[in-house]
């Protein structure tokens, strides 16, 4: 994997009547930002390709192309295809994790809040429960995310500026994404 793969995945688009796209518009306007080998997964803002810029470059780069073209603003978080394959590797759920559109990932700008994983780590939320520091946090939701307690906690404490969830399926899928580019 070259350093140079980027996983970019957008922050709440496609879930309401604001902040629609169509990928084949995310696709070309980023294409236009100058990112190459641009593929979209579902559609809910999750983007493999390659540029010669560094996470923090790329994020600016996509935000101010989507603001320019589209004329709203979107939070977007990167991470490059080797630090993907990290992510995978330390999955610490293993084989509790038995649904993966139940486990999700929460990818985050910069390091969680210690003070907000603390709040929340001294609450019992069984059989739900986290794991993980710095910028993903691993969350396993047996009953399901949707009335999450545990999901609702993390969202309302602010663990980040910016933080998106995947569920582990997708994880995956954006992994080989990035694999099948090699």
């Amino acid at each position: 994997m070259a350093a140079d793969d980027l996983v970019i995945l957008l922050r709440g688009i496609n879930v309401g009547a604001h902040k629609r796209m169509k990928m084949a518009e995310l696709r070309e306007l980023l294409q236009d930002a100058g990112f190459t080998g641009v593929r979209t997964l579902l559609q809910s803002g999750n983007v493999v390709a390659r540029a010669d810029l560094d996470e923090a470059a790329a994020t600016t780069a996509v935000e101010r192309a989507i603001a320019d073209r589209l004329g709203f603003d979107v939070d977007v978080v990167v991470r490059t295809g080797a630090q993907l394959e990290a992510i995978i590797e330390a999955d610490p759920f293993g084989d509790e994790a038995t649904d993966p559109k139940r486990y999700v990932v929460l990818f985050l700008t910069q390091d969680a809040d210690a003070g907000a994983l603390k709040a929340i780590r001294g609450k019992d939320f069984a059989p739900e429960e986290f794991r993980g520091e710095g910028r993903e946090l691993y969350v396993w939701c047996p009953d399901g995310l949707q009335k999450s307690p545990l999901n609702v906690a993390l969202a309302h404490k602010r663990v980040a500026p910016v933080v998106t969830a995947r569920n582990w399926s997708t994880v995956l899928k954006l992994r080989d994404m990035v694999r099948a580019e090699d």
